[in-house]
């Protein structure tokens, strides 16, 4: 079973292409579950409804995830609820924006 750590590990390498940084600094990734078949869910959203490029970051989580030994199926759920609001993101990448 891949661990939760290492999922995150992959998915900070995904970016969002309009703020050029990763998606679990911002706060987009909500949860992941590793299975003992190899199956790995996860579940996200966008920083809007109508994120243009939702197709893209979650096809690049998908392959980012699929990339790790042992794991033989990735789901990506996209939800929009709970909203993702600038809360969710880390003291990091507030400070690359010039947030903080």
């Amino acid at each position: 079973m891949v661990s939760e750590n290492l999922i995150l590990t992959a998915l900070k390498h995904v970016l969002d292409p309009e703020l050029g940084l990763n998606i679990v600094d911002l706060g987009l990734v909500y949860d992941v579950k590793s299975e003992e078949n190899g199956d790995v869910h996860i579940k996200m959203t966008m920083t809007t409804a109508g994120c243009p490029l939702h197709a893209s970051i979650s096809k690049g989580a998908e392959e980012a995830v699929k990339q790790l030994p042992g794991v033989e199926k990735v789901d990506v759920e996209l939800v929009w609820e709970p909203a993702w609001t600038p809360d969710r993101m880390t003291d990091w990448a507030r400070k690359q924006l010039g947030w903080k």
